[in-house]
């Protein structure tokens, strides 16, 4: 019988011998990557919207997973209508370019939306989901100016961590 990793007193794993060559050789062909869950998106949106509510300003919140497949939304009573469209694709934008929306040029802006059949959010509010240095998501918030959809944001993301770090 082969031997396999196992878990340590400690809590962390050891690797049983030959396992790593193994796993070495394997990873030409396979990812392994870390994925956001739909109880994860869920606190994201907990988070979010329990910031909105603190705020007193209705929004759109949206998550999607790191394909920008759409995971969790949210439209709180009294959010703009159109902000369910520009949460969504606010963070379609931010996991398919891995930065903030908001930040470029009007310009260029325009014209990639153009160029993406719309797809392509100029506007601030979306932010990636960043855990141990890979994107696992983002979230978009959209229905308030644009430091309340970011604010909105970065406690969703914030209650995320929050609830990793108490495992």
């Amino acid at each position: 019988m082969r031997e396999r990793s196992r878990k340590m007193a400690n809590g962390e794993w050891r690797m049983a011998s030959g396992e790593w060559e193994e796993n070495r050789k394997m990873s030409m062909y396979v990812l392994r990557v870390v994925e956001l869950s739909v109880k994860g998106a869920r606190v994201v949106v907990q988070g979010a919207i329990a910031r909105a509510e603190a705020m007193g300003i209705p929004q759109c919140v949206a998550v999607v997973d790191r394909g920008g497949n759409l995971m969790v939304f949210e439209r709180m009573d009294g959010a703009k209508l159109h902000s369910q469209f520009t949460a969504i694709q606010k963070a379609y934008t931010a996991v398919s370019t891995s930065f903030p929306t908001g930040q470029l040029p009007f310009e260029l802006g325009v014209g990639i939306a153009l160029g993406s059949g719309d797809r392509f959010a100029t506007i601030a509010g979306g932010l990636p989901i960043v855990i141990d240095g890979e994107i696992i998501g983002a979230i978009g918030v959209g229905s308030g100016t644009d430091e309340e959809d970011i604010e909105v944001a970065e406690a969703g993301i914030a209650a995320l961590k929050g609830a990793i770090a108490k495992i």
